[in-house]
C-alpha cells in the first residue's frame, strides 16, 4: 500500500520524468503533484484535496526557484518536508537551505538508492542529511560556547534534552528514543517540542543544525 505521498518541482522535463520513473517503481510511493516551477506548485496546492508529505524541489527554476518556494512552504505548508535537489554544492548554500527549513538537500547526481532512502527517511525521522550536507553544516557553524538560539538569547537545555537531541541527530524515531530512555513516547515528544521552542528551529533538520553548531552532535567521517 502506498502511503509516502511525494511531489517533484523541476522546470525540466526530461529529469522530472526520471524521477517520477524511480518514484513509480517503489511500491510505498506514490507520485501525488508535478510542476515546472514555484509558482505552479503553489497553485496546485490550493486546489489539491490532498496535500504531499515530501515535495522534491529543484533549486534553479524560473518563476519562482527553489529558494523562494521552500520559503513560502514552510509558511504556508509547514507540514511538507521539503527536500532541495540541486547541480550546486556549496556549503553555505546547502546550511542555508536547512536552517531555512528545508528538510534535506541532495545533489542532483546522486544515485536511485540515495534519492530511495531520503524519501523513506525524511518520512521516518523528518529529515535526511548525508555525510556531504552535515560535514558542510559543521564547516559553517559559528565556534560558539554558550547555547544561543536564532535570536541570539541564551537558552538552557537540560541533560534528558540533550540526550534525545542526540538521539534525534542520529536518526531515531520518538518511539525509539523511547525505548533507549526507558521513558513514555510522550515524553519524548514533549522533549522534542521544548526543543523546538527553546531553539527556534522550524522542524527536525533544524534541530540537527543546532546541535552541530553548538558541538552537541559532532559529525565523524
Amino acid at each position: 500500500m502506498k502511503n509516502i505521498r511525494i511531489a517533484l518541482v523541476d522546470d525540466q522535463q526530461l529529469f522530472r520524468e526520471g524521477i517520477a520513473s524511480i518514484i513509480e517503481l517503489q511500491p510505498e510511493f506514490e507520485l501525488l503533484l508535478e510542476a515546472e516551477n514555484g509558482q505552479d506548485f503553489l497553485l496546485a496546492l490550493e486546489h489539491a484535496d490532498i496535500l504531499p508529505d515530501i515535495a522534491l524541489v529543484d533549486m534553479e527554476m524560473p518563476v519562482m526557484d527553489g529558494i523562494e518556494l521552500n520559503n513560502q512552504i514552510q509558511r504556508l505548508y509547514p507540514q511538507i518536508k521539503v527536500i532541495i535537489l540541486s547541480m550546486y554544492t556549496k556549503e553555505r548554500l546547502m546550511a542555508k537551505m536547512i536552517h531555512d527549513g528545508a528538510s534535506g538537500y541532495l545533489a542532483k547526481n546522486c544515485n536511485r538508492q540515495e534519492l530511495i532512502l531520503a524519501l523513506q527517511t525524511t518520512y521516518k525521522t523528518g529529515f535526511y542529511m548525508n555525510m556531504q550536507v552535515l560535514k558542510a553544516m559543521q564547516h559553517t557553524s559559528l565556534q560558539t560556547h554558550a547555547l544561543k538560539n536564532d535570536n541570539g538569547v541564551v537558552i538552557e537545555i537540560s541533560p534528558r534534552e540533550r540526550e534525545v537531541l542526540q538521539y534525534i541527530c542520529q536518526e531515531h524515531t520518538n518511539g525509539e528514543i523511547a525505548e533507549k530512555l526507558f521513558i513514555n513516547i510522550r515524553t519524548v515528544d514533549g522533549h522534542r517540542n521544548n526543543l523546538l521552542t527553546k531553539t527556534g528551529c522550524r522542524n527536525t533538520a533544524g534541530l540537527v543544525l543546532f546541535a552541530i553548531k553548538h558541538h552537541i552532535f559532532e559529525v565523524i567521517s
